[in-house]
This record gives structure tokens, C-alpha cells and sequence, in this order.
């Protein structure tokens, strides 16, 4: 690989990489920290939605976004004929 392919690439990865960690830190920080006060006016079977989003629904999130993960970096490699 030359190196400004490589360079693309990993340019590519941190992108996909830092893209989500944003997800991650306004689900797990904003919604169960930041925001949980404007959340909790909102429930869900009698589960007030801020509460949730601090105790399953930031680890539901970081599950997704494990699959994203694996689907951008997937076809990133395919992109740069890098897969396996």
C-alpha cells in the first residue's frame, strides 16, 4: 500500500472512530447525566427515561455501536483493499 493510500485510511479510521465516540459520550453523559432532568419528564412504562438511559440504555447504544464499528471499519478495509 503507497503511503498516502495508507494515510487515507487510517485519516478514515480515526474519523469513523471519533464520530462515534461522540455518539457514545452524548448517550452515556448526556442523556444519563446532562440531560436527565428534561428525560425524566418523559416514561416509558412507568420508567422515567432519563433513569433508563443511565442504568441499560447507554450499554444498549454502546452494543450498536460495536455493530457500526464493525460495518464502517468492514467496508473502509473492502474501500481500500485491505480485508481479509
Amino acid at each position: 500500500m503507497s503511503p498516502e493510500k495508507a494515510q487515507a485510511y487510517w485519516k478514515e479510521n480515526i474519523s469513523t472512530i471519533l464520530k462515534l465516540l461522540v455518539v457514545w459520550f452524548i448517550v452515556s453523559f448526556g442523556c444519563g447525566i446532562l440531560f436527565i432532568n428534561e428525560l425524566n419528564t418523559i416514561e416509558i412504562s412507568g420508567v422515567k427515561l432519563g433513569f433508563w438511559f443511565a442504568q441499560q440504555g447507554s450499554i444498549y447504544v454502546f452494543v450498536i455501536l460495536i455493530f457500526v464499528y464493525v460495518a464502517k471499519m468492514t467496508a473502509i478495509d473492502e474501500k481500500y483493499d485491505v480485508h481479509e
